[in-house]
């Protein structure tokens, strides 16, 4: 039995980086996926697609792992870089972008994320895993766009 569960994440934030600076980084996906927490290893897949493999939750045969495939494309033209779920690798598919635009001398970032997560438990843990999963996953994201905004602000 699993049980799945779905996560949508938007944040605005400004980075006191210019665009260009800005760009480079949330397009360069292993520097970017640098500043997530708890990711055990990113695997370059080529071509564009990463294999995200997050830190195990739990303990022995009770541990839970995310693990997903998204394919990223950046279009400088249009300072946005997508990305977009790869089906059948891992336990989840995730999607998501990032838009910038420039903010005097600095970048305003909007980020927008969302994703479906499907976990070995009883479906009757659903109703109590999910809002904790949801909680952990802001709390993530949360802590990514804090460690962002410090790396852009240099």
């Amino acid at each position: 039995m699993a049980i799945s569960i779905t996560i949508e994440i938007n944040r605005e934030f400004d980075v006191a980086a210019g665009i260009e600076k800005t760009f480079a980084l949330l397009a360069d996906v292993p520097k970017s996926a640098s500043y997530f927490p708890k990711v055990d290893q990113l695997v370059d897949m080529e071509n564009g697609v990463y294999r995200w493999e997050m830190e195990k939750i739990g303990v022995d045969k009770h541990a839970l792992q995310t693990i997903y495939a998204s394919k990223y494309e950046s279009d400088k033209a249009a300072n946005v870089i997508t990305w977009t779920p790869i089906k059948g690798v891992g336990n989840g598919e995730v999607r998501g972008s990032w838009r910038l635009t420039p903010k005097g001398k600095g970048t305003h970032v909007v980020f927008n994320t969302n994703g479906a997560l499907s976990l070995p438990l009883p479906s009757l843990l659903k109703l109590a895993v999910s809002p904790v999963v949801k909680h952990e996953f802001n709390a993530l994201v949360d802590k990514y766009i804090d460690n962002l905004q410090k790396a852009l602000s240099e």
